[in-house]
């Protein structure tokens, strides 16, 4: 019933398994990959004919989280799983990259590729097998594909690296390195890092390429036992008339459009050009056809070989007379201007600005409820510290829909969460949740660098100890057969037409945050190792710039913040802090508004909206917890007067005896007289003998003046 082919391999200490031939088989190629007990379904299925006048390449990429491989239960009303989590958002974007470049230029079949995790053991990742397994479905279907392509994982513990590492190791690793490519080259990496040099980082993209070449070997065994025919397929030619016309009339003048100064001027010249040229084109069409308007398959035709014209003029600039359209050198930053405290309200703002690219960013201190839950495949988590990017339309001039954020939203937002991470003070040092909101008022390039920067200038200017600065820059590439140019900030014109985008995070110590995309199938050592030394030169003069706007975190939170206060109490106070069903702890919010944390450890964490707030509850709580010692001094209450004294409330649960011979210096002949219940006043801890307390309010008063010192002291 079923030919099933399967084959292994061991790599970094795990088995490996692929199958094919017995689920799916509809599909146009369906794998089952499986590493220890993680399984994951891959199929790649694509439509029966191109799409018509597409100018792109129509990829979906989808990972599926199943809460049955975890043997867990959905969350919510609906018990079933709904729209995709963000780690499945994250990851499918991560499939995506370094498979899209993979495929024929101009094929433009629609392409489905659907991962769907059918068991995990929380030891195999699926991010990398994710990509392994999507390269290993093309390969087995008849899609024209270039691969194959490999991924792995790396973390660094201890100063080695690790193959493929658990969630478990990754806790304590300082790296966590994904990297995809071919056999000959690297064309994918994502990475966070805890401050690592350039050069470990290099060597981390190296030894997981010596992997990645065994897995692309593997795979090409693994599709030969299938050999299924890729369908013939031949990129559509541009009509000669449509080139012709072209390269006579618009190549001078576009060259002088291309290289006009600003973004928009620029596109304003390039677009009025291209719409003159084709008015020109169409009215010799109609006048020599007879026909009453354009051809649609020639107005594609004749855009398309416009803008392809446009991307050869402008990198061939770059490549062979080193002159960006903006005029800058090659490694040369825009504009930088950082600015921080531009509101009032907010807990922390920040404006940072690179050429027409700006970021306005907020960080905003919560309190423990304000911790984000994280529930997935993996046990489930909080997060104290998370980054939120939008990119609302008019950012790049356009009117648009305002919707939830997309696959690109969240992808730049966790990049950017990434590489500020590892800056920031432990839990102890610092008990808050933290949120940054970096919203883009303006884009022509690297917003997602713009938000790391303005992110780490208003957790400054918020108070958030961090440890320093990090910054992030943006590097292109432009490679034209043989030769190459490496660039320094790229604008968006340059990275929609150049071949890598480059992103590099991290402080003056190290790097931080790595990102990597390419357009060609790969890119290798020697471009990768330029790439990251120009990204260290920009990100520390980008650095220089941020000091000067705020070279340390604020001494002071914001008045607007919430005030935090940590305390560990001993486990059996818990109980009494409490009180029985909550009175107590109940009793001490309602009186003061603080919000009151209590672990099972005995530590307490307390956030009030003020520091009067703050300082009387936390003295709430040590009434309940601390023991009262001799010597201690208290604002006390009187709750019952008697012959001999009164009874006074020291702390919550705690009274103490104020006799008669302690109230005064004076002698007291009815202690009615001078205490009334409820009178309050400072009183001192005398004796705590047989755990009775006594007080005394004589000895915080001055002693009184004899008759005889005050003659004395007149003569």
């Amino acid at each position: 019933m079923f030919n099933e082919k399967n084959m292994e391999l061991e790599i970094g200490g795990k088995i490996i398994k692929m199958s094919t031939g017995k689920l799916a088989r509809q599909a146009g190629g369906a794998v089952l990959v499986e590493c220890g007990g993680t399984a994951l379904l891959v199929t790649a299925t694509r439509s029966k004919a191109p799409r018509k006048g597409a100018d792109f390449f129509p990829l979906t990429v989808d990972f599926v989280e199943k809460y049955y491989a975890a043997g867990k239960m959905p969350g919510g009303f609906m018990k079933r799983e709904a729209r995709p989590s963000t780690n499945a958002t994250l990851t499918a974007r991560l499939i995506d990259r370094p498979i899209r470049p993979m495929f024929p230029e101009g094929f433009n079949y629609d392409v489905h590729i659907v991962n769907t995790v059918m068991s995990y053991d929380e030891t195999c990742t699926t991010d990398y097998l994710g990509i392994i397994g999507s390269s290993a479905a093309l390969m087995v279907s008849d899609i024209p594909f270039l691969g194959p392509v490999a991924a792995v994982t790396v973390g660094m513990i201890d100063g080695e690296f690790v193959l493929n590492p658990s969630p478990a190791q990754l806790v304590n690793s300082d790296l966590e390195l994904t990297v995809a490519g071919t056999k000959e080259a690297v064309n994918m990496v994502e990475s966070g890092a805890a401050e690592l040099s350039e050069k470990v980082m290099l060597d981390a993209i190296l030894f997981a390429h010596d992997n990645i070449k065994k897995i692309c070997a593997f795979q090409e065994e693994f599709a030969a036992l299938v050999a299924k025919e890729n369908i013939e397929f031949t990129a559509p030619a541009i009509d000669e008339t449509v080139k012709s016309f072209i390269d006579e009339k618009a190549t001078a003048r576009l060259k002088e459009a291309v290289l006009v100064v600003g973004k928009h001027a620029r596109e304003d010249a390039v677009d009025g050009l291209e719409a003159e040229l084709l008015e020109i084109f169409t009215a010799d069409y109609i006048e020599k056809t007879g026909e009453e308007e354009l051809d649609g398959a020639l107005a594609f035709d004749f855009a398309k070989y416009y803008h392809d014209l446009m991307k050869q003029l402008v990198r061939e600039a770059i490549v062979y007379n080193k002159h960006r359209v903006d005029g800058r050198k090659t490694d040369e930053l825009r504009d930088l201007f950082a600015e921080i405290d531009i509101l009032s309200q907010p807990h922390g703002s920040a404006m940072f600005t690179r050429g027409e690219t700006q970021a306005m960013v907020f960080a905003t201190l919560g309190t423990k409820q304000d911790e984000q839950l994280i529930d997935g495949l993996d046990e489930s988590f909080y997060k104290k510290f998370y980054l939120h990017y939008n990119f609302p339309s008019y950012s790049v001039g356009e009117p648009g829909f305002m919707r939830g954020p997309g696959r690109r939203e969240l992808g730049h937002g966790a990049l950017a969460e990434r590489a500020l991470s590892y800056v920031l003070p432990t839990e102890e040092v610092f008990p808050y949740t933290v949120r940054i909101v970096s919203e883009i008022t303006e884009s022509n390039g690297s917003s997602s660098q713009a938000s790391i920067c303005g992110g780490s200038l208003s957790l400054m200017a918020a108070g958030v100890p961090i440890k320093e600065h990090v910054a992030g820059i943006a590097m292109g590439l432009v490679k034209e057969g043989d030769d190459y140019v490496v660039l320094t900030d790229i604008m968006g014109l340059e990275d929609h037409l150049g071949d890598m985008d480059f992103k590099v995070a991290g402080t003056s110590k190290g790097i931080t945050a790595l990102q990597m995309d390419i357009k060609i199938t790969g890119i290798d050592e020697e471009v990768m190792r330029i790439a990251l030394e120009q990204a260290l030169v920009a990100r520390t003069e980008i650095l220089g710039v941020m000091n000067a706007a705020i070279p340390a975190p604020k001494a002071e939170l914001a008045a607007t913040a919430p005030r935090v206060y940590q305390m560990q109490i001993d486990t059996d106070k818990i109980s009494a802090l409490i009180g029985p069903a909550g009175k107590n702890i109940k009793g001490i919010v309602e009186e003061t508004g603080a919000k009151v944390d209590i672990d099972d450890s005995g530590k307490v964490l307390i956030f009030a909206v003020d520091k009067d707030a703050l300082d009387k509850t936390v003295s709430l709580v040590n009434g309940y917890v601390k023991d009262v010692e001799v010597g201690e001094i208290y604002t006390a209450k009187v709750v019952k007067v008697a012959s001999f004294g009164a009874f006074m409330q020291v702390a919550p649960g705690k009274d103490g005896l104020l006799h008669v011979s302690q109230i005064s210096h004076e002698r007291i002949a009815n202690v009615e007289d001078v205490l009334q219940v409820g009178d309050e006043f400072e009183v001192k801890v005398i004796s705590t003998e047989k755990g009775k307390i006594s007080l005394s309010r004589k000895e915080l008063l001055p002693k009184p003046v004899k008759a005889a010192e005050v003659k004395e002291e007149t003569k």
